[in-house]
């Protein structure tokens, strides 16, 4: 039989006082993973940097894409999600699309949603390793409604469903749509998760062109975003399914059923372009106008609920839509946690000290 070792008492001199050790609880750390589309591949490189640097958070809470992220994470198969991003190509990303005539949003988004439920499949959240929660906003109401319970691939569904792209998501009797919306990167709710300490991951903090106040008398340059052709191959493939619903809403009965394929085919002329400038189409004006009002709200929710840490991937190159650079993103996430670690440590070991 295995005997453990008896441990040996120090003897002290009579009238000694024994010292007293110190005894120190590592903080729980906590991630706030932010939304923004395909940069949110970096949030696999920034997970996989504070592990290499022997810092494994105990709570995760995400939106959107860092939903997605997140959730993989706590359920132990980011290797598999990781595997998935750097398979794919501009093609796949495409393919993905699965845009649908009728409904309220341009794509039915069930390709995604089977894909992520072969990935989590019968994981709970509750039953996480991590503690978990996602970020969703209730269609009507506007609440900010936190998911941490039920089945994990429906929470993440709800928060990455882009109001107009994806339609919204039933669940627990609301309906719900991307968490962006109203809390793009929640610090918050990974402290009420538990989290001593919090690391925020944002997205939106790196634009393409700074945020600033045109007046009327200046004239400056119009920054024009270069035309990437994944994002442009999305973009026609939405505005088709804009154009294809229109035309399909003219229709009734039996017309709708024999002139359905010759007016899908045709193609309407595009608007005048104004000023001597290219006209949007309706994608892009959804899609800035989303994007835009999620680096406004973060800034408001971050300066209200600060993190202790916040990380910043340079990710001002990388568009929305190259879900193909998954390798790019990951390693922009690497380098930014290497720029953050002193901070970070700093951030953990006085946290220590004071427990």
């Amino acid at each position: 039989m295995f005997e453990a070792p008896r441990s040996t008492v120090p003897h002290f001199p009579d009238g000694a006082v024994e010292p007293v050790v110190p005894r120190f609880r590592s903080p729980r750390i906590g991630l706030a993973l932010g939304g923004g589309s395909a940069r949110g591949w970096s949030h696999i490189g920034v997970i996989e940097g504070l592990e290499e640097a022997g810092i494994f958070p105990e709570v995760v809470a995400g939106c959107s894409i860092g939903a997605v992220v997140g959730g993989a994470y706590a359920a132990g198969r980011i290797g598999a999600l990781k595997t998935f991003a750097l398979s794919l190509t501009r093609r796949r990303v495409v393919g993905l699309l699965d845009p649908r005539i009728t409904g309220s949003g341009l794509i039915a988004g069930e390709r995604l949603r089977r894909r992520l439920a072969r990935e989590l499949d019968g994981f709970r959240i509750e039953d996480l390793r991590l503690a978990f929660a996602s970020v969703a906003t209730e269609l009507g109401t506007g609440h900010e409604v936190w998911l941490s319970r039920g089945l994990l691939a429906e929470a993440v569904r709800a928060s990455y469903a882009i109001p107009g792209i994806f339609p919204p998501v039933a669940l627990d009797g609301r309906l719900l749509m991307d968490g962006t919306l109203v809390n793009p990167v929640p610090v918050r709710l990974a402290r009420e998760l538990g989290a001593d300490l919090v690391i925020c991951v944002n997205l939106a903090c790196e634009t393409r062109a700074p945020a600033t106040v045109i007046r009327p008398e200046r004239d400056d340059p119009v920054f024009e975003a270069p035309d990437e052709p994944v994002e442009r191959a999305i973009e026609e493939t939405l505005e088709a399914t804009v154009r294809r619903r229109g035309r399909w809403g003219l229709l009734s009965g039996a017309s709708r059923r024999l002139m359905g394929r010759s007016l899908l085919g045709r193609r309407r002329s595009a608007p005048p372009p104004a000023a001597g400038r290219p006209s949007p189409g309706v994608a892009r004006v959804m899609l800035d106008a989303f994007n835009i009002t999620q680096d406004r709200i973060s800034r408001a929710r971050l300066a209200s609920d600060p993190p202790d840490v916040a990380i910043r991937p340079l990710l001002a190159e990388f568009g929305q839509f190259e879900f193909h650079r998954a390798a790019d993103g990951i390693a922009l996430g690497r380098q930014a946690v290497r720029a953050a670690l002193p901070e970070i440590r700093r951030m953990i070991e006085g946290a220590a000290a004071r427990s």
